[in-house]
């Protein structure tokens, strides 16, 4: 068969023919004898196994090898192939990421567009103070996309940068909300915490949903900020994890500082009151979980908290005892 029909049953052009002889991959059989290149059966199977492998992503190098070198096993090869391909990959999804950022900021022209990558590009600086300058000029026009810095700020582990991040996140619209809620499912800890501290800092009452649901979160972490930041907000959902966190002495201060807050409602006292006190009824409730219950009681007014401050200046467990009477005491100077 002579090139031209080669070329028109390959797909493979003339051109690329003779360039495939010129480097040895693959030889016509015979010659007419008009001097023509004349391929046999043998021939075009070996032009579409080349084809084939280079369909793998083999250079024409490679191709040759692995036809011509009895000893060459492809799983080396085909294993370097997927790395390779992994790599593309990766960084075409960076590179799409990025566009797609720089689209959502709305570049008004290039200078703009320019902006924009010089800040995307500072943000993955591994200088904490050019992450830290990026965030903090986040809010400049044309603004970053809140989805770079959702991605910054879950990354984060600089305290200084990821403060500034949450600044600019929380200065950002209400883009970020829902996508911080998605990073508090994240089956990384150390993810979880950013994301919920990061929501803790946004306003509004979208946040607010989300840190309500963030409340049964199985990290007793992510319940934790929850349940400060909704103490803050008046939210009397959160009072029986600030509770469970004063018994487990997890920043039971701030979450009887929380308590102290919500107890501001004469109702919402009373009912503090009631549920420290059942804390405190448990036989399981050891002395120091006791004595910061006790405590705790100190920043609720009302009289249900004031019986049983009376009644824990009896307690058989003197600190206890000591810490209500003293209690008492303020209570009456006021």
């Amino acid at each position: 068969m002579l090139i031209g029909e080669v070329a028109r049953r390959s797909g493979v052009s003339a051109r690329m023919l003779r360039h495939y002889e010129s480097l040895g991959l693959v030889r016509p059989s015979g010659r007419t004898g008009s001097g023509y290149r004349e391929y046999s059966a043998q021939d075009i199977r070996r032009i579409f196994h080349i084809e084939s492998l280079r369909a793998l992503g083999l250079s024409l190098r490679e191709v040759g090898r692995a036809l011509d070198d009895p000893g060459f096993t492809p799983s080396a090869l085909v294993g370097d192939l997927i790395g390779r391909t992994r790599e593309r990959i990766a960084a075409e999804t960076e590179l799409l990421t990025r566009l797609s950022r720089i689209h959502a900021a709305d570049p008004a022209g290039w200078e703009d567009a320019l902006h924009v990558v010089t800040l995307l590009q500072a943000l993955g600086s591994s200088s904490a103070d050019a992450r830290q300058r990026a965030a903090l000029s986040s809010a400049d026009d044309p603004p970053l996309p809140v989805e770079a810095l959702v991605e910054a700020v879950l990354g984060e582990t600089d305290p200084h940068v990821a403060g500034a991040l949450r600044w600019a996140l929380a200065r950002s619209g209400d883009g970020g909300r829902a996508l911080l809620a998605e990073g508090i499912g994240s089956p990384v800890a150390a993810v979880r915490e950013r994301a919920v501290r990061s929501l803790a800092e946004m306003p509004g009452d979208e946040a607010t949903g989300h840190l309500r649901d963030a409340l049964a979160h199985p990290d007793p972490v992510v319940g934790g900020y929850a349940a400060l930041e909704l103490g803050a907000r008046g939210e009397a959902d959160a009072v029986p994890t600030l509770i469970d966190m004063i018994v487990e002495g997890r920043n039971d201060t701030e979450a009887a500082d929380a308590l102290s807050v919500l107890a501001g409602d004469t109702a919402t006292a009373d009912r503090i009151a009631a549920r420290l006190v059942d804390r405190l009824a448990l036989g399981t409730t050891g002395a120091p979980a006791r004595g910061r219950l006790t405590q705790a009681l100190a920043g609720v007014p009302g009289t249900t908290a004031s019986r049983a401050l009376v009644e824990l200046s009896h307690d058989a467990e003197r600190a206890v005892a000591l810490t209500a009477a003293y209690l008492l005491q303020l209570r009456a100077g006021r």
